[in-house]
C-alpha cells in the first residue's frame, strides 16, 4: 500500500457522514422495527437526494431572531422578507463551487435549488448515489402499504467536501410511526351510552371565551396544518364537520389552498382533526394544507416541508405540525440545521407551532437497570412554540383543565435552555418537590411545552362518519394555532405585524392571558424510581402544560401592542 492509498483508507475508516454526522465507524445504523426489507435495490433505478449546503451568518440570524421577536427590541416585528433572508445565510460561494463539481464530477446534473440557495435535490441512479457515497448500499423497505428507499450502511463523504455539507437527506432517516390518536375506543362506546359531553368546537369557544364575533375578517391573514406520514382528509369531510358543529359562528367550509399531492383512499383521522380544529378555532380565515407532494420513494416529507418554505415568497402566517421523533433517533447535525430553517421563518414572522407528543415524559432504556426521560424532537426546539394537552376536571360539563398524562413535555438533551425561558424554568425546577430523580433529564435544556389546550375527546368527522374520543396533543395544537390566527387577524386590522416567533413575548407575559393548569402529572418510565410518573403541572409555567391554556379576550390584549 503506497502513502496515497493509505491516507484514502484512514479517510474512510474515521470520517463518516450519517446524516450530517461525525461517526465512530463501528456504529450500526438501524431499521426501525416496522420497517421490512424487501429488496436490494437495482443499479439504474432513481433516487433524490437532499444536500443541505452549509450556510452563512447563523450567529447573526439568531440575533436578529431575538431582536425581532422581543417587545422590548426597537426592532420588534420588523420581519425580513425571503429575499432577505437568503441574501444573510445563503452559502458562500466556494460552498456552492466545491459542492457543484462534486456531484458533476459524478456525473450528476439533475438538479434544482431553493430560493435561499442551501439546499440542492438532485436525482440519480442508484449507481451514481452510490459512488458519490461510498459505503452506501440503497434497499427497498415497506410498512403496510408504503415502501422507501434507504441505506443502513455507513458511508463517506470526501474531506474537501464534507466541510461544505450540514447532512444529505433520503439515505438513512426512517419516517417515525404515526401514533394512534384516538385511544379507549371501548370507553368511547360505553360513554356515548351515557352524557359524555366530548370537545366540539362548541365547547372549545365556550372554555377559551370564543365569542361568535370571535373570527376572521382580515383579507391578508392565513394559517395552515402540515402533513407528513401518509396522513390526507378529504374535503367532503370538512364540509360535513362544519355542518355539524360550526352553526354558531361564521366560518369556512373549505381549505383555500392544497400545497402538495393529495392521497387517494381513506382519509386519516389525524389530518381530518388538523384540518377541521383549526378553521374552527381559527374561524373564516383562509387555510392552507401543506401535503406530502406525491413523493418519490426516497423523499422525506418533512424535510420537503421545509424545502418549500425556502422558496414560496408568500406563506401563511402561522403553521401547527403534528408530528415528532425521539431526540435521541436523529443526528445533532440534522436538528441544528432544522434549527436553522425554523429561525429563517421566525425572522419572517411566520409562527411554528409544534404538538409536545403524548408519550409524557418518554422513557429510553438505557440498561436493565437504567432509563432516561425520552425528549421529542422538533418539540425541543428553542425555536418554535410547543404545545402540550389537559383535559377536564370534570368531562361531563366545562370544569376548569388539569393535566392531560399523555402530554409530552421535558427537557432537551441536546439544546441549551434558551434565556426567554431561564428565569420561568429556573422557579419551576426550585420550588416544585419531588422532581423526579436528576438522571432521568437534563436540568439546563431547553424545556417544553411553552402552553396547553384541550387534548381529550374530541369529536372528529372522517370518511363521513362523526367520530368521538379522538385525543392527543394533534389535537390542542391547531386549536392554539387557530386561536393565534385570530390573534394575527385583530392585529393586521389595525396595522401591526404578525406575531411572529411568539416564545420571548409569551414569556415576558409571566402567564397573562392564559389558565394556569395545576393539577396532574404525565406518565414516564414504569420503573421502580419514578413508577410511571414524569413532571408534574404547578403554578406559574411547568414542563407538562407550560404556561397554561389560552383565555382568548384577555391574551389578544396582551398581544394588541
Amino acid at each position: 500500500m503506497n502513502a496515497k492509498t493509505m491516507r484514502i483508507a484512514v479517510f474512510v475508516l474515521s470520517f463518516w457522514l450519517v446524516s450530517g454526522e461525525l461517526l465512530e465507524a463501528d456504529q450500526d445504523v438501524s431499521v426501525p422495527e416496522d420497517w421490512i426489507l424487501v429488496e436490494r435495490v437495482g443499479p439504474l433505478e432513481e433516487v433524490e437526494l437532499t444536500f443541505a449546503l452549509k450556510q452563512q451568518n447563523v450567529n447573526r440570524m439568531e440575533e436578529l431572531l431575538k431582536l425581532v421577536s422581543d417587545p422590548d427590541s426597537q426592532q420588534y416585528g420588523k420581519y425580513l422578507s425571503l429575499e432577505e433572508v437568503a441574501a444573510l445565510v445563503q452559502p458562500s460561494q466556494l460552498t456552492e463551487k466545491v459542492v457543484q463539481n462534486w456531484l458533476q464530477s459524478h456525473g450528476v446534473k439533475n438538479c434544482h435549488t431553493v430560493v435561499t440557495r442551501d439546499f440542492l435535490q438532485c436525482v440519480m441512479t442508484v449507481q451514481v448515489a452510490e459512488a458519490l457515497l461510498p459505503g452506501s448500499k440503497f434497499h427497498r423497505y415497506r410498512r403496510d402499504s408504503h415502501t422507501l428507499l434507504r441505506s443502513t450502511s455507513l458511508y463517506s463523504v470526501h474531506e474537501d467536501v464534507h466541510q461544505h455539507l450540514d447532512f444529505v437527506g433520503g439515505v438513512h432517516r426512517f419516517p417515525p410511526k404515526g401514533k394512534e390518536i384516538s385511544k379507549g375506543w371501548e370507553g368511547a362506546r360505553q360513554s356515548a351510552l351515557g352524557y359524555h359531553l366530548g370537545v366540539t368546537p362548541s365547547v372549545i369557544r365556550s372554555r377559551y371565551n370564543l365569542t361568535a364575533k370571535d373570527v376572521g375578517t382580515a383579507t391578508n391573514n392565513s394559517q395552515a396544518v402540515a402533513q407528513f406520514l401518509e396522513q390526507y382528509y378529504h374535503p367532503a369531510d370538512l364540509a360535513e364537520f362544519m355542518s355539524l358543529f360550526a352553526g354558531g359562528f361564521t366560518h369556512m367550509s373549505a381549505v383555500e389552498r392544497v400545497v402538495g399531492t393529495q392521497g387517494g383512499g381513506k382519509a386519516g383521522i389525524e389530518a381530518s382533526l388538523d384540518v377541521e380544529y383549526i378553521m374552527s378555532s381559527g374561524a373564516n380565515i383562509s387555510t392552507w394544507v401543506f401535503t406530502n407532494p406525491g413523493r418519490h420513494e426516497t423523499q422525506e416529507p418533512f424535510l420537503q416541508w421545509m424545502l418549500l418554505l425556502s422558496n414560496m415568497s408568500a406563506v401563511p402566517w402561522v403553521h401547527t405540525i403534528s408530528y415528532g421523533d425521539d431526540e435521541d433517533s436523529l443526528s445533532d447535525a440534522y436538528m441544528n440545521r432544522i434549527n436553522n430553517e425554523f429561525m429563517k421563518t421566525g425572522l419572517r414572522g411566520i409562527s411554528m407551532l409544534f404538538a409536545s407528543g403524548d408519550s409524557g415524559a418518554g422513557c429510553r432504556h438505557l440498561t436493565k437497570e437504567r432509563n432516561t426521560f425520552r425528549p421529542s424532537f422538533p418539540a425541543s426546539s428553542p425555536y418554535v412554540t410547543t404545545v402540550g394537552g389537559t383535559s377536564f376536571k370534570n368531562p361531563f360539563k366545562l370544569s376548569y383543565e388539569v393535566t392531560d398524562y399523555i402530554s409530552g413535555g421535558g427537557f432537551s438533551n441536546v439544546f441549551a435552555m434558551p434565556d426567554y425561558q431561564v428565569g420561568a424554568v429556573g422557579m419551576y425546577l426550585k420550588s416544585v418537590q419531588p422532581l423526579p430523580p436528576q438522571t432521568y433529564f437534563n436540568n439546563t435544556g431547553r424545556a417544553y411545552p411553552d402552553l396547553a389546550a384541550l387534548s381529550d375527546n374530541y369529536w372528529v368527522v372522517t370518511n363521513r362518519v362523526p367520530v368521538p374520543w379522538v385525543s392527543g396533543t394533534s389535537a390542542s395544537t391547531p386549536v392554539v394555532g387557530g386561536i393565534l390566527s385570530l390573534i394575527n387577524d385583530q392585529r393586521f386590522l389595525k396595522g401591526l405585524p404578525s406575531l411572529g416567533f411568539i416564545n420571548p413575548r409569551l414569556y415576558k407575559l409571566k402567564g397573562k392571558g392564559l389558565f394556569d393548569v395545576t393539577e396532574g402529572c404525565h406518565l414516564s418510565c414504569l420503573d421502580d424510581k419514578v413508577e410511571g410518573k414524569g413532571f408534574c403541572a404547578s403554578p406559574s409555567w411547568d414542563p407538562v402544560t407550560g404556561w397554561g391554556t389560552p383565555n382568548y379576550p384577555v391574551l389578544l390584549a396582551a398581544f394588541m401592542d
